[in-house]
């Protein structure tokens, strides 16, 4: 029955493991900096490096969700 808890524990623990604050938050100003970037290149007609740096930021803010 010890056995049972303690794997009931360490479950329990992996689950509600927290976000690493300090990744989230360098992500989340790369996906920023990102974002003014390509607005910048939309901009000054530059639609193609626009459209590329908005869905590298999409993608970048989809692997600051996961941290």
């Amino acid at each position: 029955m010890k056995q049972v808890n303690n794997h009931v524990k360490e479950v329990m623990k992996e689950e509600t493991k927290q976000p690493d604050a300090k990744k989230h938050f360098e992500l989340s100003m790369a996906k920023s900096s990102i974002r003014i970037l390509a607005c910048g290149a939309g901009m000054f007609g530059m639609y193609d490096v626009a459209f590329i740096g908005l869905l590298l930021a999409e993608i970048v803010g989809i692997k600051e969700e996961l941290v």
